[in-house]
């Protein structure tokens, strides 16, 4: 990653493999104009791994590989995950889609609905529902203006599937995560919801794009919705992304039934 920074900033990264996962190795480096800048590693969320950074104005490079050797075991269910995943958000307004949801979802609400299957369907539902376009993003713009507009990235895709979800009264966050065998390859964002299987509660991972298997998906960071989940955040002076490049490679292969229930690591 390359960007042209202004002024003296500070950044927050969001680019390392997720907390628990098995790793050979991994390795950050970031400069500017050459020069190293050391970041911090920030404990507080206990998913997602941010580093801390701050630099003067000039030629920002940054640069992160990793091996993983295995899987992350599955996440664990809180207390607090229905309330905060049930709650709209910044780009997720369930809010606001609840009576739409309600009238193209009809007879799988209600106290005893079955997640499962409404996660199946909404998942169903906005992969014919919109279209894939790169251009058609905006960073402001959530799940309301993807379902007006009908296109949009694999963050688009996820902000709906998540507040049509929560709509439906099924908790949903948002997830970043490197996807091998994604075209075009980047950061990808899917969704987990929190269903019952076999009387237990189990976040499943839900990518309406279906632009790669998600048994070979590895978790970033966890969050509500981009705003939780972006890769770089920067305060105090106006920076350009001049490059970016993200390659993910899996030493196996993957199938990927979209009505198959999967859990991310």
């Amino acid at each position: 990653m390359t960007l042209q920074v202004d002024a003296e900033t500070r950044f927050i990264l969001a680019v390392s493999t997720a907390r628990e996962v098995p790793l050979a190795w991994d390795a950050l480096t970031i400069s500017i104009d050459g020069r190293p800048v050391e970041p911090r590693e920030l404990d507080e969320d206990p998913r997602t791994r941010l580093q801390l950074f701050e630099t003067g104005s000039g030629l920002l490079m940054i640069d992160y590989a990793a091996e993983v050797t295995g899987r992350a075991p599955a996440p664990a269910v809180s207390p607090l995950d229905e309330i905060v995943y049930l709650r709209p958000s910044r780009y997720v307004q369930s809010d606001t889609l609840t009576p739409f949801a309600r009238e193209t979802f009809p007879g799988l609400t209600g106290p005893h609905h079955d997640g499962v299957q409404l996660v199946r369907e909404v998942s169903s539902w906005v992969h014919d529902r919109l279209v894939y376009a790169s251009d058609s993003t905006s960073p402001t713009g959530g799940a309301v203006e993807t379902l007006e507009s009908g296109r949009g990235v694999c963050r688009d895709f996820a902000h709906l599937t998540a507040a049509l979800l929560r709509a439906l009264d099924v908790p949903a966050r948002l997830v970043s995560v490197y996807a091998p065998g994604l075209v075009p390859m980047d950061f990808h964002a899917v969704v987990e919801a929190l269903v019952e299987i076999d009387d237990r509660e189990q976040w499943v991972v839900v990518d309406s794009t279906r632009l790669a298997p998600r048994r070979g998906m590895l978790r970033i960071a966890t969050g509500r919705d981009a705003t939780d989940t972006a890769f770089l955040t920067n305060t105090l002076s106006d920076i350009q992304l001049l490059r970016l490049e993200v390659d993910a490679a899996s030493s196996e292969s993957f199938d990927d039934d979209p009505d198959e229930l999967v859990t991310l690591s």
